[in-house]
């Protein structure tokens, strides 16, 4: 059985990444790209669908020992973790070197205290768990090649095959390093260059020390801060610039329970919030390089936005579920792709919007084109902004006309009408003011109940949404409104768990609920974040801190979460690492820090 998802940690290169288990498993790698079907798929499935452990030897039928310590070294994707055995103790450090030539996954294994005996054991399984490949020796190099993948296994250790896997028996003492290497291939290519795991180390170390040092944010909560920013670093594409949601598909929202999706694509609200926090705290050229992407993404037709992309900018995401693995935890389906490619959700506007008006703000380099993509979507909200959609959530039932929806089209009006106020763009500046303030008096009358004093989740109806709370974030209401108070106070009342974090909406057990999915979920973080901000916004400073600090407890041992966290198992669920729960952690340390409101 895989870790629970809080026993992962993440390394990665900026196309595609790794989780390792706290055992030493890599249960989890797309080759070559985040999207690419999985080498290791054991975390959704059993060792029969692929997996690569070191660590202590350990008796046959045994648990394998779970390492006494980890952490990254510093501030960078290089993963250290030690076992103390009964004969002494032993490192792993795990990276994959920013791409140059072939994608590698390098582990090199060092003797810190005694004589330890050690076990590599790799079952490559390539298609998500369904093919085994044909591994043999070419020149001296353990090879698996199906199709057409090739993966190429390098190491000075003794190898042998057993079982359909590769195994490595070895000791280490006091100074003793062993490295061992991954590559990947297009089979029907050359073989990919022998592997140098010492100055890819010293290589990979330098990449991210030079990249951190370009972080603007030295607040209190910079710890927390950094590791996110590695982490949303770590989910760009660095090829296009695109920004996957997670690494991750079908790691559930509900042990057990059918919420499983498929997160290795860019959604434009993910990306866009991602990119903002990014320019806050110092990232231009990542910025320009999302800009680019979206342009190239989006290209001449904004009349058919989607709300997510491939990471290259593909639109065709079809899902399908992968019905020989079983599922984290039996949470089945495991689906790849994601259907929701095609939804309106006309809030993601918005924050495209927002963003590329930031991306201005901060004086990121003008692009002419990104002004007229910014126009042309003004032009088809001004048609459709008073339709009915699906909504940030992504719902599988039916349209509704959800608050958050026409609050963030409100955004995409406002911030063009700024654009066009600063003399860098052309449009109808009293028209889209008069629409600007339409859209306001719609969502003012339709979707604030007056008896409850909070605004609801749509139209008509009687039930919250935690993306209520953006409101006074994103300027539609200033905090000190009474509307504003009013919202947040029946949130806290109506969707926090009794440890006071956020659900997104209410859900229905077994029925299907407003989602038109059945089961629940657990709280989910980003909201959860949004709830600590707006507790700042109107006054509840240490209220705010109190909750903030509480969210940073729920970060792993090397400072990751996942989407959510179910406060009946009290653990992390959902994808993994989330960019989307991330981005606000980042997002309220900033707020915080300017309001003077943290601890000693």
């Amino acid at each position: 059985m895989a870790g629970r998802i809080e026993d992962y940690a993440l390394i990665g290169d900026m196309q595609t990444a790794a989780l390792v288990c706290r055992d030493g498993t890599v249960d989890w790698l797309c080759l070559p790209r985040f999207d690419s079907h999985a080498v290791f798929a054991g975390l959704l499935g059993t060792e029969e669908h692929g997996f690569w452990r070191l660590g202590p030897a350990h008796a046959a039928g045994a648990e394998p020992p779970r390492a006494a310590r980890r952490s990254y070294r510093g501030d960078s994707l290089i993963l250290e973790s030690e076992w103390d055995t009964p004969r002494g103790t032993v490192r792993v450090t795990d990276f994959m070197p920013p791409r140059e030539g072939a994608p590698q996954l390098i582990r090199i294994v060092e003797g810190v205290s005694g004589r330890v005996p050690m076990r590599s054991a790799l079952r490559m399984r390539f298609s998500y768990g369904r093919i085994v490949p044909w591994v043999h020796k070419h020149e001296g190099r353990t090879v698996a090649v199906a199709g057409p993948d090739s993966v190429w296994f390098d190491t000075t250790a003794e190898t042998y095959g057993k079982g359909l896997t590769t195994y490595a028996d070895f000791t280490v003492a006091p100074g003793d390093r062993i490295a061992f290497t991954l590559s990947w291939q297009p089979s029907h290519k050359e073989p990919p260059a022998l592997p140098e795991p010492e100055q890819s180390l010293e290589a990979t170390e330098e990449f991210w020390r030079e990249w951190v040092g370009h972080c603007t944010y030295h607040g209190p909560y910079r710890e927390a801060v950094v590791r996110s920013l590695i982490t949303l670093k770590a989910l760009t594409y660095a090829p296009t610039g695109g920004i996957v949601a997670a690494p991750t598909t079908s790691l559930p929202e509900e042990i057990g329970g059918v919420r499983n999706w498929d997160y290795r694509y860019t959604w434009l609200r993910d990306a866009a919030i991602t990119l903002s926090s990014l320019l806050r705290t110092g990232y231009r050229e990542e910025a320009r390089a999302w800009r680019e992407w979206l342009l190239r993404a989006v290209a001449g037709d904004p009349e058919n936005l989607q709300i997510m992309y491939g990471i290259a900018g593909e639109r065709e995401l079809g899902e399908a579920e992968l019905d020989w693995l079983p599922g984290y935890e039996n949470s089945a389906p495991v689906r790849i792709g994601n259907g929701a490619a095609s939804q309106l959700q006309l809030d993601v506007y918005g924050e495209v919007t927002e963003a590329l008006h930031l991306a201005h703000m901060t004086g990121l380099a003008r692009n002419d084109y990104a002004s007229v993509l910014q126009l042309k979507l003004i032009r088809y909200l001004e048609r459709h902004w008073d339709e009915p959609d699906e909504g940030i959530w992504e719902v599988r039932g039916p349209r509704r006309h959800f608050v958050h929806s026409k609050v963030m089209a409100w955004v995409a009006v406002d911030r063009t009408i700024k654009l066009i106020e600063s003399g860098d763009a052309d449009g109808p500046l009293e028209r889209w003011k008069e629409l600007r303030d339409e859209i306001h008096r719609d969502v003012c009358e339709k979707g604030y109940d007056k008896e409850r004093n909070t605004f609801t989740q749509s139209y008509g109806s009687k039930e919250l949404d935690a993306s209520l709370l953006l409101i006074p974030q994103v300027g539609f209401l200033p905090p000190d409104d009474k509307r504003v108070i009013g919202t947040v106070e029946a949130i806290q009342r109506e969707l926090s768990t009794p440890d006071g974090f956020i659900l997104r909406y209410p859900t229905d057990g077994e029925k299907a609920g407003v989602d038109g999915l059945p089961g629940d979920e657990g709280a989910f973080l980003a909201c959860s974040f949004w709830m600590a901000d707006d507790l700042a916004m109107i006054g509840r400073v240490e209220e705010a801190r109190r909750l903030f600090e509480k969210l940073l407890s729920l970060r792993n041992d090397v400072g990751l979460l996942a989407e959510e966290w179910d406060p009946r198992l009290k653990r992390q669920v959902g994808n993994f690492p989330q960019a989307f729960s991330h981005v606000p952690l980042i997002d309220t340390a900033l707020r915080l820090t300017a309001s003077g409101a943290y601890g000693g």
